[in-house]
Order: structure tokens, then C-alpha cells, then sequence
């Protein structure tokens, strides 16, 4: 009785898992490979600091043009040449840095050079986590999988002659120097220099530490690097430098240089199986060890796909979707795929890391230590995206944010690694702060955050970091564009817009802290920006501090990367409309709705609006704040999202931007869109399924979940009902949605 009661257990459980849907089926990691979006099909977990990327950005020489001269990524669909798999990279980022740490399986003759050794490749997939192809010159397929610190890689190679290569010489980083050691018959460990970003700053570099182990006894083993001799030439060793290698075999002593690596060599009597392993640190070599063992260690390769595999069901569970096509299905889990890649984490196993400024070594009390803050792009979608489904992650951040403060003495504005590059304009870390603490995200030092909030807010002496210009900016309410022709700033309307976006999220934020005081004065240094609305064009124009405008003025000249006085990677269209927290009194400065309707259809009709950058990316829900035009919403969402992002690899506007543009597409899918930051209220737009079941976290929101549903068939909205009662305007607020919300589009006939 006992066994046939065991029997029955086992086949109900058996049956219940059949009806678990593999969510990460519908993760497509080619999707945004191309057309500029630098995302990449490697292997990778959420948030891991480890991804294990085909690295096939052909470098000079290699005997073929890439078909991109945009080197900002370490894989491009359209190339076709490979050279190894690299093993930290970014994700959706415009300026190269990282791809390094590069593995490389050859047969034959041992070939050290890049251009000697790289080939064309073949069958080619991917799914979340898990990366395979098979490389045409040398018969060899390659599979690879991560942990969040270690990658590994499994090589199938044919009988003969075959090496496995690490090359330090190689990667995307506008540094070159590392250091290599042999352990001993299968591991070696060592470091990589990277850093400036963006060509920042070139004493901002930083080392990546490695250490690697190969599963087979080699043949023969060592290390390679670039050999210098003088020449006779004195005082000048560039000039002596003959670009030969020499080979160091069995070198287990620690060999520096620019352009070196390590092999391991072997010959195989049949066919065999090869797996290397990969733990990386930027703390040091002995940790890179430790995240090794402690995430890998004896596990073999189909036990880390399979947790690979898990963890991104895991996360991607939080949502679940019901009707639509495959290829929505698709994009929506690819989209929510690429949102839990950055920020990653950037502490160790152990809770090291490496602190900011002085790279001294931190530790994590709690949580995590994040980095790679792309804020400019991500506190428009990401942000609140993170806030709404995975507020724990999003809570480290902001504390990350609040440590840097501690270590830094300022809120980062592009940080990477522990180094901020200062990339962009703006303030946008007091913007996520402001927007997750006003969503009621508040286990952090909110006495803190104020404190670093403002310190941002004005001008020091030595200068403000952060916000170039400021005092300009206080004095106007406006950057003059004299301080832009100066070379202080970059782009004074722009960088008008992104400190008034700012200086509001300050003021609510100090308005839900008790600070009238403060209030006013954030309250009224974000309007200053209306100063640069010139009513006659209808435009937000560069103005000189007299009060005169700039000249010449051409609305349309300028676009995503081309100067443009006024403007930051766009034009005055794409900034036409930035001040998402003033849209009612944008509306009465154009003149009323039927004035500014038009310049909206201008900004679609004409080809203005960029989807491929940030500054335009909420003006489809714009509409929703005029009676009568909101369906005008639903058209436009509709059609950008089908335009824009597809199940293809050029299938991201642009670029991703650290999953900017990919959680506008979750959000836009799920028929809610945070457009106005802090404030805690979401536009609503025709949903992409029949049902979209948000599961809370209720250590943080009181309701358990959030459904969303759509009856009918067309995509313009008749009424909306949340909790049974029919709303009057087409937003939620942000409490009644994680109270629980039922939301029910009711569309119209066709």
C-alpha cells in the first residue's frame, strides 16, 4: 500500500512538472546582436559578473573588414570571423571596454597570433545561459555555460594535434597589459588590465584577475609574449620593438606584458572532450580562485547549463503571459532577459570587493555590491522596472549607489567597475533614488541619500563632477549656452532638461521627508527650464545668459551622433518634449492640446522621433494626457513595438543601453509605462497578451499579484476597469497597482 501511495506522489508531481513552463525557451539572445543594439548571444546568469562571449570583433589583420566599424562590443551578428570566447564583457553599451580574458581552442601547429589563428564559424545557437558553435578550420565544436564569477567551456575536438589558447592581448579595453603564471600541469592564473571607458580618463584603469583549470593533462604547456630588443636604437625601445613572440615553456613564474597569453597543448589519439573552467575577480587572483571552487568546482558542464537554465527561469517566472503570438512571447522574455543583466554584481563569493576611488578591498555586510550604472539611459525604464519586479535587487542598488557616495565622496553618474567615467550629462542617480524611495522602496539611509542628493544639487569650489555648470544653471534657471561654447558643458538644453528632471526628483523626494524648505526651492529650480521655450517656434532652444537666443537654429539638425549645439545625441524634436513631469503645463505653453498634437505628429509623421535613444522615449504616452487622444497611445505603442523590436537579431531599436530599451518593451507589453519619473504613477496602453500575471514580492508590496487582463480582440482600449471599477483617466498609481490590481482593458469592436 505504502509503495502504491509512493507510486501515485511520484506521477502527480511528475505531471504538475509538465505543466511548468521552461519560460527560457522564449529567450532568444540573438535578438539585438546587430544594428547597433551590442548585445550579445554568450552565456550568462542574472546579474553575473562572468559572461562567456563569442568574441568575433575581427581586430586588424585578421585578413577580413568587419562588416561594423563600431567596435563598442565584443560580438556582432553580421561578423563572421572568430577568436575566442571572452569572458567579462557589458551588454548594450556605446564605448568599447572589457571583452577580455579571451579563450581560443585551435588544432594543429600552435598559432599565436590573432590573424593566424582566427576562422569562420558554423552552426551556431544560444538559449539563456548557454552558448555553442562549431568553428569551420578546425572541426571543433565549442559549448559554454557561467556561473555569476566562473565560465566554462567545453571543447569537442578531432584526433591529432589541438591547443587551448588564453590570450591576454586581445580585448576591447584601450589597455593592453597583463600577467600570466603557470600553476601547474592544467591551471593557470593571472590578470588583465582594463578600463577607460568611453576613452575616459587613461589612470582609471583597473586589473581583472583570472584563474583557470583545463580538465586534460597537456602535452606541452606555457606562455607566449611579445619579445623587445634594443637594436642600438637608444631611447627609444617603440621603435626596437620587432613584433616576434618567443614561447616560454613550462614558465611557472609570473610573465608581464601587453600582448601575451598561455596554451596548453596536446594530441589527441581519438576524439575528446575538453572542459576548461574560469573563476574572475577584480578583487584578486586567490578570490577569482575561491569564486571558482565555490561555483563550479567539480561540477561538470551539464550541471551548470542546468543551473544556468534554473536561474533564469527563476527570474523570469515573476511574469507570466497567456496569448499573443510566439514571437511576442519571444521578444517579451528576451526583452525581460536583457533587463537582468546589468547592473551585475561585482562583489565575490566572499563579499570582497573592490572600492571606489581607491580600489582598497570593501566587503558586503548585505546583499550585493552592484555596478555598471548607466543611469542617463536607465532611470527613464530600467529603474522602475527593477523597483516594480525585483525591488530587492533594486534596493541593493541604491545602496551600492549610497556607498559609492561613502567611498567616492559623490552619487555615481557612469560607474563601472568601481571607476566613474563620468559619461553623459545630468544627475540621474538622484533620480533613481528619488523615484525608488517615492514607489515606497525606503530600507535605506534616507537622511544619507538626501544628503548625497543634494550635494550633487550644487556648486563647489573645485568644481561640481557631477553637475558641470551648475551654478550657471542656479543663477539662470537655465545652462546658458555660453557656458556649452565655453567647453564646460555638453549640450546646454540637454543638460537643462536632465538637471530639472533632477532638481523635481529632489523636490518630491524632500517633500515625502518633511522638507517644505527644500521643496520650494527644487520645485521652483526644476521650472526654470520653461525659460528656454521660445513661443514662437514652439521649441526648447540654446539661449545665451543675456537672454538672447543662440543662432543659427535649425529644429531638425543634429541627430543621435552628430554635434548639435543645444542638444546631447539628438536634435530640438527629440527634446521637444523631455520634461515628462510637466506635460500639463507643456501643453498650455504650445497653446493647448490641438497645438501640441500637432508637433507630436510631426515629431512620428516626419521621421523626428528616435526610438533608438532615450530623450524621446516616453512621447508615445504623452497623448494620455489629452482628453480624447489617447487612443493615439495604443496606435503608437503598437506600431513602434512592431517596427522596433522584433524575434530577429537586429530586433532592438538601437542600442540596448544596459536594458533601457528592453524594459521600455516589457513595460509597453504588459500595457503600463513608467513616463514621468518620480512620479509614482504608470500610463496604460493596449497590453501585447490576453493575460499578464505579475507575481509580487511581498516582502516588499502588499499584494501577492498583479493581473492584467484584455477582453477583445482590437488594439484600441474602450474603457478600463481596475478592481471591478471604471477608471477615468488612462493611469495608475503606483501603491494601487502593488496593492494587488486587477486591470481589465475592455477594447472596442473592430
Amino acid at each position: 500500500m505504502k509503495k502504491i501511495i509512493l507510486f501515485h506522489i511520484s506521477l502527480c508531481l511528475s505531471i504538475l512538472s509538465s505543466f511548468a513552463q521552461d519560460l527560457s525557451e522564449y529567450v532568444n539572445p540573438f535578438i539585438g546582436s546587430t544594428n547597433y543594439g551590442a548585445t550579445n548571444p554568450g552565456a550568462i546568469v542574472p546579474r553575473g559578473m562572468v559572461s562567456v562571449v563569442p568574441f568575433n570583433t575581427a581586430g586588424e589583420g585578421t585578413g577580413k573588414e568587419k562588416d561594423s566599424d563600431w567596435v563598442s562590443f565584443p560580438y556582432d551578428h553580421t561578423n563572421t570571423l572568430f577568436s575566442g570566447f571572452s569572458h567579462v564583457n557589458l551588454s548594450g553599451v556605446g564605448c568599447p571596454d572589457l571583452g577580455a580574458i579571451i579563450l581560443m581552442p585551435t588544432t594543429g601547429e600552435l598559432k599565436v597570433e590573432t590573424e593566424e589563428y582566427a576562422t569562420t564559424y558554423s552552426q551556431e545557437d544560444a538559449s539563456a545561459g548557454y552558448y555553442t558553435n562549431v568553428l569551420d578550420r578546425y572541426g571543433v565544436k565549442t559549448e559554454v555555460s557561467a556561473t555569476q564569477r566562473a565560465g566554462i567551456s567545453r571543447f569537442h575536438f578531432p584526433a591529432g594535434e589541438a591547443n587551448i589558447m588564453m590570450n591576454l592581448g586581445q580585448a576591447l579595453s584601450n589597455e593592453s597589459g597583463g600577467m600570466v603564471k603557470m600553476v601547474n600541469e592544467q591551471e593557470i592564473e593571472g590578470m588583465r588590465m582594463v578600463g577607460t571607458f568611453c576613452y575616459n580618463d587613461p589612470t582609471s584603469i583597473y586589473p581583472v584577475y583570472f584563474v583557470m583549470k583545463v580538465d586534460q593533462t597537456a602535452e606541452r604547456k606555457g606562455i607566449w609574449q611579445k619579445h623587445r630588443k634594443n637594436n642600438g636604437v637608444e631611447g627609444n625601445w617603440m621603435a626596437a620593438y620587432n613584433g616576434q613572440n618567443r614561447i616560454l615553456e613550462d614558465a611557472y613564474f609570473p610573465v608581464l606584458g601587453d600582448s601575451l597569453g598561455a596554451f596548453f597543448s596536446y594530441d589527441f589519439a581519438e576524439p575528446t572532450q575538453v572542459e576548461v573552467k574560469i573563476g574572475v575577480s577584480y578583487v584578486s587572483i586567490e578570490n577569482a580562485r575561491e569564486n571558482l571552487e565555490k561555483e563550479i568546482g567539480e561540477k561538470n558542464f551539464e550541471q551548470v547549463v542546468g543551473n544556468a537554465k534554473a536561474q533564469w527561469n527563476e527570474v523570469l517566472s515573476n511574469v507570466a503571459v497567456e496569448g499573443g503570438s510566439e514571437d511576442d512571447k519571444t521578444v517579451f522574455y528576451t526583452s525581460l532577459y536583457h533587463s537582468m543583466i546589468h547592473p551585475n554584481i561585482i562583489n565575490d563569493e566572499n563579499g570582497d570587493y573592490p572600492v571606489s576611488k581607491t580600489r582598497k578591498t570593501g566587503k558586503v555586510e548585505n546583499g550585493d555590491r552592484y555596478t555598471v550604472f548607466s543611469l542617463w539611459d536607465t532611470y527613464r525604464s530600467l529603474h522602475p522596472l527593477l523597483t516594480l519586479l525585483y525591488p530587492e535587487q533594486q534596493l541593493d542598488m541604491v545602496n551600492s549607489m549610497l556607498a559609492i557616495y561613502d567611498e567616492s565622496g559623490w552619487l555615481p553618474k557612469w560607474e563601472l567597475n568601481s571607476t566613474e567615467t563620468f559619461t553623459m550629462v545630468g544627475d540621474p542617480a538622484s533620480i533613481v533614488i528619488a523615484d525608488t524611495y517615492l514607489k515606497g522602496l525606503d530600507k535605506f539611509d534616507e537622511q544619507k541619500a538626501f544628503e548625497a542628493i543634494l550635494k550633487n544639487a550644487y556648486p563647489i569650489e573645485s568644481g561640481n563632477p557631477v553637475r558641470p555648470g551648475v551654478a550657471e544653471y542656479i543663477e539662470n534657471g537655465y545652462v546658458p549656452v555660453d557656458v556649452e561654447l565655453d567647453e564646460k558643458v555638453w549640450g546646454s538644453v540637454s543638460t537643462t532638461l536632465e538637471y530639472a528632471v533632477a532638481d523635481w526628483s529632489i523636490s518630491q523626494y524632500a517633500k515625502a521627508i518633511g522638507n517644505k524648505e527644500k521643496h520650494k526651492e527644487f520645485l521652483e529650480r526644476a521650472y526654470g527650464y520653461r525659460k528656454l521655450f521660445d513661443k514662437n517656434s514652439k521649441f526648447l532652444r540654446p539661449k545665451y545668459a543675456n537672454g538672447k537666443w543662440h543662432e543659427p537654429f535649425d529644429p531638425a539638425h543634429g541627430a543621435n551622433f552628430q554635434h548639435n549645439i543645444g542638444y546631447v545625441e539628438g536634435n530640438a524634436y527629440q527634446y521637444n518634449l523631455m520634461a515628462q513631469f510637466d506635460i500639463p503645463q507643456l501643453i498650455k505653453l504650445f497653446g493647448g492640446t490641438k497645438e501640441i498634437d500637432k508637433r507630436l505628429e510631426m515629431i512620428f509623421e516626419e521621421g523626428h522621433y528616435d526610438m533608438a535613444n532615450e530623450p524621446d522615449i516616453a512621447y508615445p504616452y504623452i497623448y494620455n494626457y489629452m482628453k480624447g487622444y489617447e487612443y493615439k497611445t495604443q496606435e503608437r505603442v503598437l506600431k513602434l513595438r512592431e517596427e522596433h523590436f522584433t524575434n530577429q537579431p537586429d530586433g532592438i531599436a538601437g542600442n540596448d543601453d544596459t536594458g533601457t530599451m528592453s524594459a521600455w518593451t516589457v513595460f509597453s507589453m504588459m500595457g503600463i509605462y513608467p513616463d514621468a519619473p518620480a512620479v509614482p504613477r504608470y500610463a496604460l496602453t493596449t497590453p501585447a497578451f490576453d493575460q499578464i500575471t505579475i507575481t509580487l514580492d511581498q516582502n516588499h508590496w502588499k499584494g501577492e499579484k498583479i493581473t492584467i487582463k484584455k477582453e477583445g480582440n482590437s488594439n484600441l482600449i474602450d474603457a478600463i476597469y481596475v478592481n471591478g471599477k471604471k477608471q477615468k483617466s488612462f493611469f495608475i498609481n503606483h501603491s494601487d497597482l502593488v496593492d494587488g490590481a486587477e486591470i481589465i482593458f475592455k477594447m472596442k469592436n473592430q
